[in-house]
């Protein structure tokens, strides 16, 4: 492993075989099972329009819910920083996937809408421009072929 390298591993089963595999369309579940060593079991499945269980995390709720905690995590480190002392955050992100045809789509766009409080009104500048820290420093975001705005207000406590 090179320095400054992570590996990261997990296994996921489909438990989606209704006793006849995948004999036709609309013949098996779309369920899976997604383990971490010492982690809780994560129950997936595809997005209700693609026959999936819409009370089951899918892949897009995972993409999105993966850049949410990255852009929150890095803005955190990068108020620290800035030394702003943040006491309250909370997202509301979307996303929006675009179908092309033949089984096919990709994500167009994941806007972040951060709320956030800080300790004091003299901060709060530094944690509008912590943002932008937080965007060039996440990991996710960085991965991604597609935009990632974020519109945050922040407020004082």
């Amino acid at each position: 492993m090179k320095l400054g390298e992570h590996h990261y591993a997990l296994t996921a089963t489909w438990t989606g075989n209704l006793g006849t595999g995948t004999s036709g369309y609309r013949q098996y579940s779309r369920d899976v099972t997604i383990q971490i060593d010492g982690k809780s079991d994560l129950l997936a499945s595809a997005d209700k329009p693609f026959r999936g269980d819409p009370a089951r995390w899918n892949p897009e709720d995972l993409l999105i819910a993966a850049l949410a905690e990255c852009h929150l995590l890095s803005y955190l480190h990068a108020c620290v920083t800035r030394g702003v002392i943040v006491v309250s955050y909370r997202d509301s992100a979307t996303g929006v996937m675009t179908e092309r045809g033949a089984g096919s789509g990709a994500f167009t766009e994941v806007r972040l809408r951060p709320a956030v409080v800080v300790a004091d009104a003299s901060m709060i500048e530094a944690a509008q421009q912590a943002h932008h820290d937080a965007h060039e420093m996440c990991f996710i975001a960085n991965s991604v072929n597609f935009p990632v705005y974020h519109t945050a207000t922040v407020s004082a406590a």
